[in-house]
């Protein structure tokens, strides 16, 4: 267990200062009743979005709770996890003072919110079996360290962090540490939220836009202790989950049995593709992967993602990120995309 968490040092003075803005809709919640709204400025012509969306995403907050046995003061919503990454800069990181820690290759938005933030991003590779380096990552840290990202099952390579190094960051580290778990529900283990009251410095960020399939309404989860919910809330926009994600949400949600087949068919397809890419001549390693998503080292990612992306399949080329050198991401489509895919590999293999 975490010893002397001191939270409160490492709130942004200002943030600390501030009292949340307080909305029309903050003030009065009961506005599913059937009242007569005058006090939010709205145009009164119902055409189904013509007033405020609930901001705490009240229905929404329940279902998520219930869903993933989280206490309701213990979630926050964004729009994207993007946004609620950017908070958590904003709430905790001093601009031209502070530094975060990030371990490529990962997800590059945490190094576009460091420099978005005026934030000194410290990047320290993974190591070759795309796991933390712990002795090179305390090295980095100093007085002015508020933050380390890890992202698990890590994106691009697909892979879970170990979970005796996440422990270890957890107990060592004095800051916050971000695990991003995008991809967990197509992962073998447990959610990090289970371990929300033992580390008071855990954040976990989810996404609706992977398993959930809603990509499209921009919808991201935080997960944390409900005081370090309580700051994000100080600074979050007070509508910034529009009323359409909101219902679409709920809607979606609510029919977890459908969610869940989906996620066992793209499971099922994943292994049958792994088997696939072993044999094509021209990849080279195919890395084992936790997520929707398969790594692949190919002779000549650059030739080869043409070649694809001439027969019509679009693959991302991981080739610029560090340890990363001639690779193709492949995500998991339908099984008549992933049968598309087979049959481009094998045309081009010949």
């Amino acid at each position: 267990m975490k010893k002397q968490f001191d939270l409160h040092s490492l709130v942004r003075a200002n943030v600390a200062k501030m009292t949340a803005y307080s909305s029309a809709r903050d003030e009065f919640t009961d506005f599913d009743k059937e009242m007569v709204f005058l006090d939010a400025n709205e145009n009164p012509f119902d055409n189904g979005v013509n007033r405020y969306p609930d901001p705490q995403q009240g229905k929404l907050r329940q279902l998520i709770a219930t869903q993933k046995q989280i206490a309701e003061d213990q979630i926050l919503f964004g729009n994207g996890s993007d946004e609620v990454l950017d908070l958590i800069f904003r709430a905790f990181c001093v601009p031209a003072k502070d530094n975060v820690i990030s371990l490529p290759p990962t997800y590059g938005m945490y190094k576009v919110l460091a420099a978005t933030n005026d934030i000194e991003n410290r990047e320290v590779l993974l190591n070759q079996d795309f796991q933390p380096d712990l002795d090179t990552i305390f090295q980095n840290v100093d007085e002015n360290t508020k933050l380390i990202f890890l992202c698990s099952p890590n994106n691009p390579t697909g892979n879970l962090i170990d979970a005796e190094k996440i422990e270890e960051i957890l107990t060592r580290f004095d800051g916050l540490v971000v695990i991003d778990e995008a991809y967990i529900d197509f992962a073998s283990s447990p959610s990090w939220t289970k371990n929300l009251d033992l580390y008071p410095n855990l954040i976990v960020t989810q996404t609706l836009s992977k398993a959930y399939g809603m990509a499209g309404i921009r919808l991201g989860m935080t997960f944390a202790s409900a005081e370090i919910i309580q700051i994000l809330k100080k600074i979050k926009p007070p509508y910034n989950v529009n009323i359409l994600t909101q219902q679409t949400a709920v809607h979606h949600i609510t029919k977890y049995d459908s969610i869940k087949k989906e996620i066992d068919s793209i499971l099922d397809s994943k292994g049958y593709l792994y088997k696939v890419l072993v044999d094509v001549n021209f990849i080279t390693k195919v890395f084992s992967s936790e997520a929707n998503f398969i790594l692949a080292r190919v002779d000549n990612a650059s030739l080869r993602y043409n070649q694809l992306l001439e027969k019509g399949i679009v693959v991302r080329n991981r080739s610029t990120q560090p340890l990363c050198e001639n690779t193709l991401r492949f995500t998991i489509g339908t099984a008549k995309e992933n049968e598309q895919l087979i049959t481009a590999l094998i045309a081009i293999s010949k």
